[in-house]
């Protein structure tokens, strides 16, 4: 079973209803037990970072997430889910994150030709193939929305990069770890190909 957590925040229901639609049985939760007896932990997001890390402390949900990621199961995070495993982030403030990959989460500061927030299509660069990448070719396109973007202390964590007025971290990997910025709930078959195998990966 596929935990997908819960703290009030995210598109839960997408992302639920795109584990089922690959063949994976997956529960929307914010129990403790339920998180540590998943086989796979996912953490989406969507929102304001402090809001968001404030919300998994009103729900008790740190000591699980650090918990299954010390476990060594697959663990997946999706948009603000990738910016809520780095140390801390500098939207609205200064704000400390889960701390699981050092880095800091920045701002879009790019050509005026481009509208903040990134949002759309755009393509990913697979440079480190992790497991849920497989079968996933350089050139993909995957959807996006987001103001902010993460900065890894190690860039060889990053696992695709993606060009919006300068390249950046679009995916991480590190361990049993990994997080993308973009959104493969929405990214059709291409997104569809990343959660089928997130689900498949031991």
């Amino acid at each position: 079973m596929i935990a997908i957590i819960d703290y009030g925040m995210g598109n839960l229901r997408s992302v639920h209803k795109a584990f089922e639609a690959v063949g994976h049985q997956a529960v929307v939760t914010r129990d403790a037990r339920a998180i540590a007896d998943a086989s796979h932990v996912v953490l989406p997001g969507v929102g304001a970072f402090g809001d968001c890390m404030a919300n998994l402390e009103r729900y008790e949900l740190i000591p699980p997430i650090h918990a299954a990621i010390q476990s060594g199961k697959p663990f997946l995070g999706i948009c603000l889910g990738l910016q809520l495993l780095f140390t801390e982030s500098e939207e609205f403030g200064t704000h400390k994150g889960l701390g699981i990959i050092p880095g800091r989460v920045r701002k879009f500061a790019v050509d005026p030709a481009l509208k903040v927030p990134h949002m759309g299509w755009n393509e990913i660069e697979i440079v480190r193939p992790a497991p849920p990448l497989e079968g996933v070719k350089t050139g993909s396109h995957c959807y996006f929305v987001h103001s902010y973007y993460v900065e890894p202390v190690d860039s060889g964590v990053v696992a695709a990069v993606t060009e919006y007025g300068h390249p950046f971290a679009s995916a991480v990997w590190k361990g049993n770890v990994v997080a993308c910025q973009f959104h493969p709930e929405k990214s059709q078959a291409v997104g569809l190909q990343i959660i089928k195998n997130f689900g498949a990966w031991t």
